[in-house]
């Protein structure tokens, strides 16, 4: 293996690179969160979480957590200046009135023409954990995905037709994973970026499908 993947920071980073200043952005709960860590110094990124805040910050330093300040995920945060809590009805209007410009959010598949699977992998005993994935998905105007390209078990998250019940049809834009920065277009998955020693063909060969360059 010729190419060294991105770590979680490193790709946290890399969706904070995209976020355009002056956006309003919802972070899912699990790895889209620490994208608020790596926002760019003198961007202005208005960041949301479906539980009531508008303008949190990054993680607290150790010692310095509220735990009365938490995010969706219930992980001390910060409050930015002028930043505001408010009702959980508040912030479903936000998400599902068209006020955010992204939502970063996890998934467990996607397809190359953008359809979301996020909520359910449908195996017996799952626990289904929809939270505001549909509200976001639908409601955002660009649904980015943050995830590994790849399960534990080496199968591409990024397929052709989605088996794991869906959370959204075509909403999905793009897709940042560790190896690769893909976007979704109607017509199947177009190449943004890549890690430094990753060629085309062995991405396309541990995707499964061919990708545009």
């Amino acid at each position: 293996m010729t190419y060294q993947k991105r770590t979680k920071d490193q790709l946290a980073a890399r969706v904070a690179q995209d976020i355009h200043d002056g956006a309003y952005v919802n972070l899912g709960i699990g790895m889209p969160t620490q994208v608020a860590n790596h926002i760019p110094a003198g961007r202005e990124v208005i960041l949301q979480s479906e539980n009531g805040i508008l303008g949190m910050g990054p993680a607290p330093a150790a010692g310095n957590e509220d735990f009365d300040l938490i995010n969706a995920g219930k992980q001390p945060v910060t409050l930015l200046p002028g930043g505001a809590f408010f009702h959980h009805a508040d912030s479903f209007a936000m998400m599902r009135g068209g006020h955010l410009d992204i939502c970063v959010l996890g998934a467990f598949q996607v397809s190359a023409t953008g359809d979301l699977a996020n909520w359910s992998t449908g195996e017996p005993g799952a626990i289904p954990a929809v939270g505001g994935a549909m509200d976001l998905a639908i409601g955002a105007k660009q649904t980015w995905v943050m995830m590994d390209l790849l399960t534990k078990k080496g199968e591409s998250k990024v397929v052709e037709r989605c088996t794991y019940p869906l959370t959204g049809i075509g909403c999905v834009k793009r897709i940042y994973t560790e190896l690769a920065t893909l976007e979704c277009t109607p017509g199947g998955l177009k190449l943004v970026d890549t890690v430094d020693g990753l060629s085309h063909a062995e991405l396309e060969r541990l995707v499964g499908l061919p990708i545009a360059a």
